[in-house]
């Protein structure tokens, strides 16, 4: 990060603690000896041969996915939503590949920190910060290129005399309120709030845009609250910039929210929305892979019992392997009701409990794993470990599977050839 970013992020925060005695330097706020938190997603991957758990992220199937998107939607943009720590992939992993997308006209997020990331890792394209900025933050969201969210009263006056202060205008999405309640300018009273931003000179609206509810009938009233505003701005002379709506749900499922752009996310992953599969309108592939290598092989006898809880007890002998990833690296503890763990061509259901660290698979009567071999627990290679099939079989929303992925997991790009095919003894 440049001085001048990591200036701007500290006295940020520093002027918001000044007032409460609680630290306000980073050298306070993160103490000596700490991990970089810049380095968080930059770490390389444990060796080959090594038993940390890892990402594997397929560049290729990202932009393969931004092609097939752009093919249902008919060449329309698409604002790449990679919130959330990129949907457990790696904020800057997915969005340095993503910013080469000839299909992808800019990329979202929900955080000015992520904003702020993407810049440093090299990101050119336009970034939609999807939030509210700080007065202390927007002078440096403008300088690096960000478009902002305006959907307050004051919206206008802050920025206009931000523009004054930079001598130039800044660039904005509109974010109305059709019904969700959570962000945005009320559509009911959005009209004369959206004539006095785009009259301004220092404003230069490229976009409008608003957030679905996901609940299908609502929806399209929703849609048509937007649609009915958006004409009575044209009828005024006033200039939207590109209208967009249409998430994941809406891309798979509303073709009529297309609009002008749309703002998926999951999707572009390789994940579906609920029913997508079934659905058959696109065709996705994971771009990830979350694996591990198998920690231990034993055979364990009649009456013995596995993991936290005894949960699981052997009636016959049987072979196990322990595979070093838990729920805090964001395996789901739910995993036990029904996921399988792919080992070599074969998968294994997971048994016991799933611990902090530790998840156990049954092998089964024969030896058919050994220590060492590389254990898939989600990715594209086996129908049994889609992030939605791991999401059904846990009862979770495959949202909830990605994006509480840990973002210590360290990464590394695959593409083509397995980088990991060695077996160890």
């Amino acid at each position: 990060m440049s001085p001048s970013r990591r200036s701007f992020i500290t006295s940020a925060a520093a002027a918001g603690l000044a007032a409460t005695g609680l630290p306000r330097t980073l050298s306070e706020l993160i103490p000596l000896g700490s991990p970089d938190p810049e380095d968080r997603f930059t770490r390389s991957a444990p060796p080959l041969d090594g038993y940390d758990p890892w990402i594997e992220v397929n560049p290729s199937h990202l932009l393969g996915n931004a092609r097939e998107i752009g093919r249902v939607t008919e060449g329309r943009p698409i604002m790449a939503v990679i919130k959330n720590n990129g949907y457990g992939l790696g904020l800057e992993r997915v969005g340095v590949v993503l910013d080469r997308a000839p299909e992808v006209a800019g990329l979202g997020v929900v955080r000015v920190d992520e904003a702020v990331r993407l810049r440093d890792a090299g990101v050119r394209k336009p970034i939609l910060l999807l939030t509210r900025a700080a007065d202390s933050e927007i002078r440096e969201m403008v300088r690096l290129n960000v478009r902002l969210s305006p959907y307050s009263d004051g919206d206008g006056d802050r920025l206009e005399d931000l523009s004054q202060e930079l001598q130039r205008p800044v660039p904005v999405h509109l974010y109305l309120d059709t019904g969700m309640s959570r962000l945005g300018m009320p559509y009911h009273r959005a009209l004369p709030w959206i004539a006095d931003l785009i009259r301004r000179p220092g404003i230069r609206v490229e976009g409008t845009f608003m957030g679905f509810t996901e609940d299908s009938e609502f929806d399209r009233e929703q849609l048509r609250r937007f649609n009915e505003l958006a004409s009575e701005a044209r009828d005024e002379g006033l200039p939207l910039g590109r209208l967009h709506a249409a998430s994941t749900t809406h891309v798979t499922f509303m073709p009529e929210a297309y609009l002008d752009m749309v703002r998926p996310g999951l999707m572009l992953f390789g994940a579906q929305a609920s029913g997508g599969r079934e659905a058959g309108v696109l065709d996705l592939t994971p771009a990830l892979r979350v694996r591990a290598r198998v920690l231990r092989v034993e055979r364990i006898r009649p009456g013995d019992t596995v993991s936290y809880g005894r949960r699981y007890e052997a009636t016959d002998h049987t072979w196990v392997a322990t595979i070093p990833l838990g729920h805090s690296d964001g395996y789901p503890r739910q995993a036990v009701e029904g996921c399988r763990v792919l080992i070599g061509d074969r998968t294994y259901p997971v048994i016991g409990a799933v611990s902090a660290s530790h998840c156990i698979v049954e092998i089964g009567p024969e030896q058919t794993v050994r220590q060492g071999e590389i254990a898939t627990l989600m990715g594209p290679d086996h129908p049994d470990i889609h992030p939605n099939e791991l999401a059904e079989q846990a009862s979770r929303s495959v949202y909830d599977i990605l994006m509480h992925l840990s973002p210590g997991l360290p990464g590394r790009e695959w593409d083509g050839a397995d980088p990991a095919e060695a077996r160890t003894g």
